[in-house]
């Protein structure tokens, strides 16, 4: 895996740049795919993304990376919507999203398990309450996913 820490600081950037653009920032991952190094960015706002909002993003973060210069190997620059099976990282994503129903995985068991397919409840304090599908009412600690999507509902 190349650098630890890098899609820390990646995001460190890209946050205030998003942000000033009427977007928000999703989520940054380093990945590598078939021998290349990625640097992915995910941006959301209300209404959704557009292919415009993409490239605004990117000829303006990689402008700022450039001038930060915090990854010292060559990598590939790709920002893009979440998608419908967007990732829910922070506690406002399963505010957004409650009634929506999810699929995640905890990082510890949470009473001998750790995958749910549920609906969200809401969140509030650093946790976020689901129903699973049996009618189960969980409340799952947020620092405690270890990933959550939403699930595609057409």
């Amino acid at each position: 895996m190349w650098q630890d820490g890098i899609a820390d600081r990646v995001k460190a950037i890209a946050g205030p740049i998003t942000a000033s653009l009427g977007m928000e920032l999703v989520a940054v991952e380093a990945a590598v795919e078939h021998g290349r190094r990625l640097m992915r960015v995910y941006i959301d706002k209300p209404e959704g993304v557009t292919l415009d909002d993409c490239a605004d993003v990117s000829m303006e973060l990689g402008l700022a990376l450039d001038v930060a210069d915090p990854i010292n190997e060559r990598y590939v620059l790709e920002v893009s919507s979440p998608g419908l099976d967007r990732p829910l990282i922070k506690e406002g994503d399963y505010i957004r999203f409650a009634g929506r129903k999810v699929r995640l995985r905890t990082k510890a068991p949470v009473e001998g398990r750790r995958n749910f397919k549920a609906t969200i409840v809401g969140a509030k304090d650093g946790a976020t309450t689901v129903t699973d599908e049996d009618g189960r009412r969980w409340e799952l600690e947020i620092a405690n996913i270890e990933k959550a999507r939403l699930e595609i509902e057409l």
